[in-house]
């Protein structure tokens, strides 16, 4: 067993935007407490948690890293995470393996997009919340126009739990001391609202502060894990990591005011409508939060939480809804790229196995089990490109490709879409696409051509009308002959299924044995199109009347003349092009609002809301055409210094204006003429 318990471990996810400081201050915690003989730097590319060829060039962090340090014989579990928008992905999934986040904010440039974003997912998921606002000898760093800034923008509820004094070179703790000097602000003022705030967390104690006026130094400490957790304080820590200010004294908040798993937010195994506590005494249960993949090796890394129960050495490890799994191997700690075997994992921590064929967020056991553990839902990916391969026969290999960064990365998708026979990969932005294809080239050396892909428009019809088709084909031996008539009109739009079929023959015109193959041609059509080659929807066919003949009727005759039936009633109901209309959100600062109206509306956008958001930033709800969308993560970042985000969903389709209608259905009819 290891040296901890559970009640010792304190998982700690670093979020927040681009440049704060987390790696830095991570490698101040591994120098601090002697984990590592040299501090790494960013910078100099010398970072031990940056290990990624990638993110070395660019001095940032790409993906999620997991570290670990031993505090006060407290076991911390670090994950330091991305902090562009691009690649926000990692961090959502950190976050549902670790009861705080630590919102690292840079003095100097304040609340960012992720500073925001990353905080909010924090709070709904119900973490417990630590601001820790770095470098804070920075020039141009108003500290105190920082905090107020701070509060007006996640609430009162923020709380200096230090203060920087001796101009940024040290830090005094505002929980143990009632007076002091400081750079800004009062160390009286600040300790008096940590007493308050924690009183809060507890009847008696918030009863024995108003008779009272003040609280022990023992009572405060004691509580605050509790007030922390409860949310009535979010703690406020200031450091400078290139500099070692404050370092120590974060990991000593951490160690001794941070909830361990047993006091933090509890997870639950959810199946189907049901939720069940996980109980931390009981079966194996873990969640894999982070794949990583050594470049050199290749071997697979799963990284996974244990949130119930231990794992030992060469147990068996089972995908949830699985009977069978695969033995664990060796089990190990991670800083970077360097780990150490551990002989068992207990409930709460943080662990590594390798060569297991898992992928991001799936939850495993030690024996068939049901059930998936709630974690924050990651963003939707937004951004898409149509890749095909520059050499003749990459095809596989390329698929082979976007299904390993499928498996790494939660907010990457790659799909082959049937209706446009394209390849379409989607991330979170351009940067993070542009990562990907990286990628390709440098680790599976394979180069693509990209392009915006095809919006997947579909077909329908406004009107009735009827189709009728005779095929007879004689070659010298046995004919084909299949004759039909129908009729189609509309659908409800959204109709599911979205053909209704009615077979109305009487009289044996047409066998009923022929009736699917005549079924089949129809589905064909629906599939093909008529107009421009996509889709149809929301029709109804019916089957009227029809020949055969008694020796030359064959399947083929009859499938060929149902299609043809079908397609020609379907050009004379009137039928129209229909686009995909999407659910926008828009997050951006107050003083942009009549911009990126004016710009939605210009895109066919429609607003269906509007919210005033903490921070002087607005919400902004429309219902938008996807194909007006394209360029809008370029656009909205350029127009809003990047400071503005956006999400969607599908909703619906409508109709697509008549003149855009022509435009996609003459794109349609040069490959229709080479089709025939």
């Amino acid at each position: 067993m290891p040296a901890y318990t559970t009640q010792d471990i304190r998982n700690i996810a670093l979020v927040g935007h681009a440049a704060a400081g987390k790696t830095s201050l991570c490698e101040a915690f591994l120098h601090s407490t002697g984990a590592t003989t040299r501090l790494g730097s960013v910078a100099a590319k010398s970072s031990h948690l940056d290990t990624d060829d990638e993110e070395r060039e660019g001095a940032h962090s790409i993906d999620s890293h997991v570290m670990h340090v031993s505090v006060h014989k407290k076991e911390i579990n670090v994950i330091d995470t991305p902090g562009s928008p691009d690649f926000i992905g990692p961090a959502v999934a950190a976050l549902g393996a670790v009861e705080t986040a630590l919102t690292v904010v840079n003095a100097a440039a304040g609340i960012q997009v992720n500073t925001r974003r990353l905080r909010d997912y924090a709070k709904n998921f119900g973490l417990a919340r630590v601001i820790v606002v770095n470098h804070i000898d920075a020039e141009n760093a108003d500290l105190g126009a920082l905090l107020g800034l701070l509060r007006k923008s996640f609430g009162d509820v923020l709380t200096p739990v230090n203060l920087p004094t001796g101009g940024g070179k040290a830090v005094i703790d505002c929980i143990s001391n009632a007076a002091g000097d400081a750079d800004f602000g009062s160390v009286a003022e600040a300790h008096t609202s940590i007493v308050e705030r924690v009183s809060e967390c507890d009847d008696g104690l918030i009863a024995k502060y108003f008779e009272q006026g003040e609280l022990s130094d023992e009572e405060v400490r004691g509580n605050f894990v509790k007030a922390i957790v409860a949310g009535t304080i979010v703690p406020v820590v200031y450091t400078n990591a290139l500099k070692d200010v404050g370092v120590k004294e974060l990991l000593n908040f951490i160690a001794d005011c941070c909830p361990s798993p047993i006091e933090g937010r509890q997870r639950k195994l959810v199946h189907g409508d049901k939720e069940e506590p996980i109980k931390l005494d009981g079966r194996f249960v873990g969640r894999v939060f982070k794949v990583a993949i050594d470049p050199k090796s290749h071997i697979k890394y799963p990284f996974i939480r244990c949130y119930g129960g231990t794992l030992k050495p060469d147990s068996q490890v089972v995908l949830s809804g699985e009977r069978k799994g695969n033995r664990s191997g060796h089990l190990m700690k991670f800083s970077g790229n360097e780990h150490k075997d551990i002989d068992v994992a207990i409930a709460g921590d943080i662990f590594a196995v390798a060569k297991l064929d898992l992928k991001v967020a799936e939850t495993v056991f030690d024996d068939a089990g049901e059930g998936r553990v709630e974690a924050p839902k990651v963003p939707t990916p937004m951004y898409s490109l149509a890749v095909t391969s520059k050499a003749r026969g990459d095809e596989a290999k390329i698929g082979d490709a976007v299904r390993r960064f499928s498996e790494t990365d939660p907010c990457f998708r790659a799909v082959h879409d049937p209706q446009t026979h394209e390849l379409v990969i989607s991330g979170t932005g351009d940067q993070h696409l542009r990562l990907i294809l990286s990628r390709m080239h440098r680790h599976f050396k394979l180069d693509v051509d990209t392009k915006p892909p095809k919006i997947p428009y579909r077909e329908t019809i406004t009107a009735k009308a009827e189709g009728h088709y005779r095929h007879k084909k004689q070659t010298g031996g046995a004919g084909q002959f299949g004759e039909v008539y129908l009729s189609v009109e509309p659908l409800e739009r959204g109709s599911e299924p979205t053909l209704s079929w009615n077979w109305d023959i009487f009289g044996g015109t047409i066998p009923t044995n022929f009736e699917p193959a005549v079924r089949k041609g129809v589905s064909e059509l629906m599939v093909e199109g008529a107009l421009a080659g996509f889709h149809l929807q929301d029709v109804k066919v019916s089957i009227t009347d029809g020949k055969h003949h008694a020796v030359d009727s064959k399947e083929v005759a009859f499938k060929i003349a149902g299609k043809l039936a079908f397609k020609e009633a379907i050009l004379k109901a009137k039928p129209v092009l229909l686009e995909p209309i999407v659910n926008v959100q828009v997050t951006v600062p107050a003083d942009h609002v009549g911009d990126i109206t004016g710009d939605l509306a210009q895109r066919r956008g429609r607003p269906t809301g509007q919210e005033a958001l903490p921070g002087d930033f607005a919400l902004i709800e429309a219902q938008v055409p996807l194909a007006k969308l394209s360029d809008y993560h370029s656009r909205l970042s350029s127009m809003t210094g990047g400071k503005g985000s956006f999400s969607m969903e599908f909703s619906h389709y409508e109709n697509v204006p008549s003149n855009e209608a022509q435009a996609v259905i003459a794109k349609y009819q040069p490959r229709k003429s080479e089709e025939e």
